[in-house]
């Protein structure tokens, strides 16, 4: 909730600066990659109570194929988390559906700096997740 908040503060102070040489979703992406990026940097996010959280119904996979998955997703996480910073930018924006042009703009380099540094960052993931 704080870096919601934070991230909307943001975008609204910012706003008045927006002069349309991106689309409004570049924006407000780069406004959330920066706060993100400044949260990392002060630290961790807080951890949550799972007590508080409540009960929820289980209308997922039977739980092999849950473990599977969230042992999959814990072992991407780190191999993420192993790759130097600017790669891991890139592969977190890409994951997240952002197009490469749109990547290139949020973070102020090329679309072909970032056609390489993603190349590099899917080959160093590749090599750790089948070691």
């Amino acid at each position: 909730d704080d870096l919601a908040q934070d991230f909307w503060l943001a975008v609204w102070r910012a706003w008045a600066g927006f002069r349309a040489e991106c689309s409004e979703r570049t924006f407000i992406l780069r406004i959330a990659h920066n706060r993100a990026l400044s949260r990392v940097c002060r630290g961790r996010l807080p951890a949550v109570d799972l007590e508080e959280a409540g009960e929820l119904a289980d209308t997922g996979p039977g739980p092999e194929r849950a473990l599977a998955s969230l042992q999959d997703a814990e072992r991407l996480m780190e191999g993420l988390r192993r790759l130097p910073l600017v790669s891991r930018q890139v592969m977190s924006l890409s994951l997240e559906g952002v197009a490469q042009r749109e990547i290139a703009e949020i973070l102020g380099t090329s679309e072909s700096n970032v056609a390489v540094r993603m190349h590099r960052a899917r080959n160093s993931l590749r090599a750790w997740l089948e070691e």
